[in-house]
């Protein structure tokens, strides 16, 4: 007789101390818990080993990129519910890491025996290994330049077509800024660009250094509507090629410099300007003062930093602070994020005056749904594209950030800083937000 979702719900309830959230269907198609929502399936008992040799969030990572576990119904909904639950244990457990709380779960006898029951249902007990999607990291100390060359490849190198059918012809991989929610992700890729340029004054004539500079779209628009010169670099050896090819069809060849090249080692400044959109979480809490320093010291006096980044909520320890799992193994691999008062704090460390902060989290999440939605409407595409699981990679934490910024558990913030000179001159109007009315007024009053 089918019963093994039944055996599982029951598990998971002892575990969790709670009742499961979502309905569970098992391999040999029982189902068992509230009906009528999204339903977790466990296509396979090698999930469960997954679960036993890696418990927590990285064994049910592996297992969603394997395919051993699926969502039938509304992933977002799911994704809700289950990550409600674990922030409710959490919450129970004082506030430990993840990896406490279930240590601290084990040591009950109730859970060691349900363990147990686990192991007689998963099946062989056997290790089951990585899937490929998973990093693998030789580069020594964290954030060495050879390091973090391997981190970019791995996320962004995956190939340019796959992110032509997520990100839309903007090709803009970072937070939209939406004129309103029925625009197009386009239109709003678009706007950003520009509320970037404008908050940055730039003026015919001058340099912008834009780091981290993805597929060239910031280097472009900026060139191309601005008038400045601009230097974009970038890890990835794939989009640089891609923006290259960009900028050589735009005619802008003399004006868009495309560089493999990492922060650290940029020689020729000093830029008027400097854009850092969505690059800043890969710096890490261990160098972000050098990238600091180093963006402070590639400015002229009075010259503007938009650092544009997303941010964490603080904890009351920080020391606390743990890297997420998933997203560190299979999207951004050693990525850190940081409370947003810490980053203003080192940009004004390094010499920054920090003048404006505006918070764009729902344009994130407005901006995630949309790529998912791209994601699923070219599935099979993108499948081919890349991999099954790097596909269910991105669907996942796409999806999965999208709710973190709605639930207010990150956010994203773009800083505008200022290279102040002795005189005390800042070069900003009065009216710091000048930049939102529009267009070409701003470099103007500024």
């Amino acid at each position: 007789m089918a019963e093994a979702a039944r055996r599982l719900t029951a598990l998971a309830e002892q575990v969790l101390g709670t009742p499961l959230p979502v309905r569970l269907r098992a391999w040999d198609h029982s189902e068992s818990g509230p009906p009528g929502g999204p339903v977790l399936v466990v296509r396979r008992r090698r999930a469960l080993r997954r679960l036993l040799w890696r418990p927590g969030e990285l064994g049910l990572a592996r297992a969603w990129v394997a395919g051993d576990v699926d969502v039938d119904g509304d992933l977002y909904e799911a994704l809700d519910l289950v990550a409600g639950t674990f922030w409710e244990l959490g919450e129970r457990s004082g506030r430990r890491s993840r990896p406490a709380a279930l240590a601290g779960a084990l040591r009950d006898p109730g859970v060691r025996a349900a363990a147990i029951e686990l192991l007689r249902l998963s099946g062989p007990w056997t290790p089951p290994s990585p899937p490929p999607e998973e990093a693998r990291r030789t580069g020594g100390p964290l954030h060495t330049l050879r390091r973090d060359r391997q981190a970019i490849s791995h996320h962004y190198d995956v190939g340019n077509a796959f992110y032509e059918r997520v990100l839309g012809p903007s090709m803009v991989y970072s937070c939209a800024y939406w004129p309103d929610p029925g625009a197009t992700l386009e239109e709003a890729q678009q706007a950003k660009l520009d509320l970037v340029c404008r908050k940055l004054a730039l003026r015919p004539g001058q340099r912008l250094l834009d780091v981290g500079c993805g597929w060239g779209s910031m280097a472009l628009h900026a060139a191309r509507e601005y008038g400045v010169v601009v230097v974009g670099v970038t890890l990835s050896r794939e989009q640089a090629a891609y923006a290259r090819k960009r900028v050589a069809e735009a005619g802008l060849t003399d004006r868009v410099e495309i560089r493999v090249q990492d922060y650290r080692e940029i020689p020729d400044g000093p830029f008027d300007a400097i854009s850092s959109i969505g690059m800043a979480e890969h710096v890490g809490s261990a160098r972000y003062a050098e990238y600091a320093a180093d963006l402070y010291g590639l400015l002229v006096p009075g010259g503007r930093l938009l650092n544009h980044q997303i941010s964490r909520r603080p904890l009351d320890d920080e020391a606390t602070y743990e890297v997420d799992r998933f997203i560190d193994r299979y999207v951004f691999p050693d990525g850190e994020l940081a409370p947003l008062g810490r980053t203003a704090a080192q940009l004004e460390e390094a010499g920054f005056e920090v003048r404006d902060v505006e918070a764009l989290r729902e344009h994130y999440a407005l901006t995630l749904r949309r790529w998912v939605a791209n994601l699923e409407a070219h599935w099979d595409e993108a499948v081919r594209l890349t991999s099954p699981g790097r596909a269910r990679v991105w669907r996942l934490y796409m999806a999965a950030c999208a709710l973190s910024f709605e639930r207010n558990r990150i956010g994203v913030n773009q800083v505008l800083a200022v290279r102040t000179p002795e005189s005390g001159a800042s070069g900003l109007p009065l009216r710091t937000r000048a930049w939102l009315a529009d267009g070409r007024t701003a470099a103007k009053d500024g």
